[in-house]
């Protein structure tokens, strides 16, 4: 048992009074994914229900699907990817609605595979990737799993980095993370960006390789989020901080040692959650990578959960960052109000609230800063320049295709 089972006294206490969740039994969306583990974790080991509350966990098939049932009502809340929550409340492919998201789910933990006929091509390397698409004119396709999504973001930035253009040299397709696999096996891609455990299954599978991981691009980067619409902040205030503090413990219990780690990999891993492998979540769930190619490695920014605090709070300058890449890619056609939809978005008062309670440190400033893998330094202070700071982009003449 960790110390993290025990919710503290005062939160017992404001369950039983006016502070009381104002709905109690919420229905949770999360995609089959590594970095669903806190939310499941908060639902069947008891760290919801000292706070008042139920959380009745759904799967769902695709980012898409999931939009759809959180905007319709059929669902609470939700795992979500924090591009597309981002991608929801700008109107960006579809009407706008105004979204929140209430604290970070994870940070790393994704990964770039390319195929095994590019593997058995010798294409095994970056530089032999842009070789093939200028030199051989190769027309290769890529899937992600959403427009506005993370891995999209992830996708372009990587190609743009080793010089090859996301939206012009490659072709992009969205396919659902489960689906990753046998979209590689029917030839029907060349690679996918998403999320464990389809990168390493792709391996064991002998069906690609991992070429890139996503804290290669930027180390410790933002991933997922816990997502809910500003109509359910707005009328349930209660029962959503309850729902981060729950979350919150969980996030801490699973980051607490190994053992809560391999614990939750095999929880995770059931019929009714990833359904997939133990053997293709434990080993990047730790940390410890094979590429496929023969490389095998103990990952210094591995899957985080919790991290003291670093992983779950919704800092804006990463948020912010999702925008500057949607103005470089033709997705926004103007500078938005970087600060002004970001705090609106950030629903950072309820977290500090949230993680105050638990005795979790918070930031003064909500901002951070990184080098991403071209060099470029990322502060947030900037972020209509830095949108333009890139030798590649849409450009004007992809931003229509490229806005739906």
């Amino acid at each position: 048992m960790s110390e993290y089972d025990n919710p503290r006294s005062d939160a017992l206490a404001w369950v039983a009074g006016s502070d009381a969740p104002e709905k109690s039994s919420l229905e949770i969306g999360f995609m089959p994914l590594t970095d669903s583990a806190s939310l499941i974790v908060a639902a069947t080991q008891g760290f919801a229900q000292p706070y008042g509350l139920t959380l009745n966990l759904r799967r769902q098939a695709s980012w898409a699907t999931l939009r759809d049932k959180l905007l319709a009502g059929e669902l609470d809340a939700a795992q979500m990817l924090y591009g597309q929550v981002y991608g929801i409340h700008l109107g960006i492919g579809g009407p706008a609605a105004e979204m929140t998201i209430l604290m970070g789910l994870n940070q790393n933990g994704q990964a770039i595979n390319l195929s095994e006929p590019l593997r058995q091509a010798g294409v095994t390397h970056p530089e032999a990737l842009t070789k093939s698409v200028h030199q051989e004119g190769a027309r290769l396709t890529f899937a992600q799993t959403f427009p506005t999504g993370t891995h999209a973001m992830w996708l372009y930035y990587w190609l743009a980095a080793h010089g090859i253009h996301p939206l012009q040299d490659v072709a992009s397709v969205v396919v659902p993370p489960p689906q990753m696999v046998a979209h590689l096996q029917a030839g029907r891609i060349d690679g996918f960006c998403a999320g464990g455990p389809w990168g390493a299954l792709a391996i064991e599978q002998g069906q690609g390789f991992t070429i890139a991981t996503s804290q290669q691009i930027w180390a410790d980067h933002p991933e997922k989020v816990l997502g809910v619409t500003r109509e359910f902040v707005e009328r349930y205030p209660n029962t959503t901080r309850a729902m981060i503090q729950a979350v919150l413990e969980a996030s801490r219990f699973i980051d607490a040692d190994e053992e809560n780690r391999r614990s939750t990999a095999q929880l995770i891993s059931g019929r009714d959650y990833l359904d997939a492998p133990l053997a293709a979540i434990l080993p990047r769930f730790l940390g410890q990578y094979r590429d496929g190619l023969g490389n095998a490695w103990q990952d210094a920014h591995r899957l985080r959960f919790f991290a003291d605090g670093e992983a779950t709070l919704p800092w804006l300058s990463d948020g912010i960052w999702f925008m500057t890449q949607f103005r470089r890619w033709g997705l926004l056609r103007e500078d938005p109000d970087y600060f002004g939809v970001a705090r609106r978005i950030h629903q950072l008062d309820l977290y500090r609230e949230a993680a105050g309670a638990l005795g979790i440190a918070v930031a003064n400033e909500p901002m951070r800063s990184a080098t991403l893998l071209d060099g470029s330094r990322w502060d947030g202070s900037d972020p209509a320049g830095y949108a333009r700071s890139f030798a590649i982009h849409a450009g004007d003449a992809c931003a229509a295709s490229t806005a739906h």
